[in-house]
């Protein structure tokens, strides 16, 4: 079985993950899915890119990473000073791009996508801000260039909402989307129903490991714009700047929060994007009181949800975990799975009209 040799920039919880379960499953990747996957370059921002053409090995390299050490030891390796300077001096079959880039302007893992998808070569990606950005560009370059561009872990983590909502419903219109899309905000307005204050809640989250020390990003919302930015640009094909996306965090609701638990009814922090042909798209990001029917309502935890609208379907929800390492991981090992599985099918016709002819 040849092998399908890959790139992973980033060596964060998300890229480590993916290397460990890439050496420990690599028999049942053979054995069940049929797929090979070679790791044969590795970058972080502190040490750059490594590279060995016949592929590295991965025990080794995590165990410099994990200890502190410089990857750019790992035996017969070369080493470029940043990721992009070793992308545009090797060769690969697929990028995995698992940095996480800043909500400014994406960079670099928006340029690390650009440069596998202009050489033609597929990208997996977790990095939420390059997709939110620009996420019309990038897929409709891979279209263009003939290659995949999957980001499940973008949104709801390892839960296959974009893989449902783009391949699921091919040939289906999506027409309106809502979601509860942040695990944290809504593990803190889960417990805030439950009687807690919102301090409580944000602590038991922090303890829990659900927040950051710094929670901005999710309890102000800005998490949640990125996945809606996302949503309308590969589910509904349509670009969204950040200024298009009114939203209202969860640090100020807790008046509101009660008068919703003393009448029945439940806060969530819900997402929301409509779109009418030839109309701009209209998206926001707030609290919303629902009623004790709506399947959001019923969405607590971690758990996140989506409730897509589509012709000629109607309403379709999916529900899953949203939050954790692991979870991301697997979103990005499954593209990896499906990306890699595409690749060695195209090679298996590609040889055998070639034998043929």
């Amino acid at each position: 079985m040849k092998p399908v040799d890959v790139w992973v920039v980033g060596l964060g919880t998300v890229g480590r993950w993916l290397l460990r379960n890439l050496a420990a499953q690599a028999q049942r990747l053979r054995d069940r899915y049929g797929v090979a996957p070679r790791v044969v370059g590795v970058a972080n921002a502190r040490d750059g890119f490594v590279h060995r053409e016949q592929g590295l090995d991965l025990p080794s390299l995590l165990a410099l990473a994990e200890s502190g050490n410089p990857i750019g030891d790992v035996a017969g390796a070369r080493r470029w000073p940043t990721a992009l300077e070793g992308l545009r001096a090797t060769e690969a079959d697929v990028l995995v791009e698992v940095t996480a880039s800043p909500s400014g302007d994406g960079e670099p893992g928006l340029a690390h996508m650009r440069e596998a998808l202009r050489r033609r070569i597929p990208v997996v990606t977790s990095n939420k801000w390059p997709v939110a950005l620009a996420g019309v560009e990038l897929a409709q370059q891979a279209r263009s260039s003939g290659v995949a561009f999957r980001a499940e872990s973008t949104v709801m983590s390892g839960t296959p909402v974009l893989s449902t909502l783009i391949d699921g419903l091919a040939g289906a219109a999506p027409m309106a989307l809502r979601g509860v899309l942040n695990a944290t905000a809504n593990f803190v307005l889960t417990r805030m129903a439950e009687g807690a204050g919102y301090r409580e809640a944000l602590v038991e989250a922090q303890a829990a490991g659900l927040a950051e020390r710094d929670p901005a990003a999710d309890v102000e919302g800005q998490d949640t714009v990125a996945k809606v930015m996302i949503l309308s640009a590969l589910v509904f094909g349509r670009q969204l700047r950040r200024e298009q996306v009114p939203c209202r965090g969860i640090t100020d609701v807790q008046l509101e929060a009660s008068d919703a638990a003393s009448r029945g009814a439940r806060l969530k922090h819900v997402a929301t994007i409509d779109v009418s042909e030839g109309e701009p798209v209209v998206a926001r990001v707030g609290p919303e009181t629902l009623r004790a029917d709506d399947p959001l309502a019923r969405v607590d935890g971690t758990a996140n949800a989506v409730v897509c609208k589509a012709s000629p379907l109607g309403e379709i929800t999916i529900t899953g975990p949203g939050a954790g390492p692991e979870l991301a991981g697997q979103g990005v090992l499954s593209d990896l799975i499906a990306v890699t599985g595409l690749m060695l099918s195209a090679r298996s016709v590609s040889g055998t009209r070639t034998g043929e002819a």
